[in-house]
């Protein structure tokens, strides 16, 4: 069990890579009912200005908060959760992509039970979610 003892500031509690490709993000947008183009054509993509096709900002954020709710063990647990996206994921169409997912201890709350925990989101050597943050339940973990 995950108690508030058992954690320290400055802790990984999660560490997960998310290989990406294009078919994953025909998926996303199956799933999620967001077609718009960007995610899925270079062309479309660089005729609006972008650099080539992007993954959905809810795919990213969804796969950032994923690790701390498997270490947590119940999504339920997770009280808030905020993100700011600071730079776009681009999904190659043959090599894909790899997001890098960070998660420590940023805060602890003996009052409260609580911890936050501060994610880093990388795509490559960039940061691609900024002031990355999962507020998380831990009373009666």
């Amino acid at each position: 069990m995950i108690g508030i003892e058992t954690l320290a500031v400055g802790d990984v509690v999660a560490e997960r890579e998310f290989a990406l490709s294009r078919d994953s993000l025909v998926r996303y947008a199956g799933a999620s009912g967001d077609f718009n183009s960007i995610h899925y054509r270079d062309d479309v993509a660089i005729s609006v200005g972008l650099p080539g096709v992007l993954a959905h900002g809810m795919l990213t954020m969804g796969l950032a908060v994923q690790p701390v709710a498997d270490w947590i063990g119940d999504p339920g647990r997770v009280v808030d959760y905020q993100v700011r996206f600071t730079r776009p994921v681009l999904v190659d169409a043959t090599t894909g992509a790899t997001v890098l997912v960070v998660a420590k201890v940023g805060k602890l709350d003996e009052e409260t039970q609580t911890a936050r925990i501060d994610l880093t989101v990388s795509y490559g050597e960039q940061t691609v979610l900024g002031k990355a943050q999962v507020l998380v339940n831990l009373a009666g973990a």
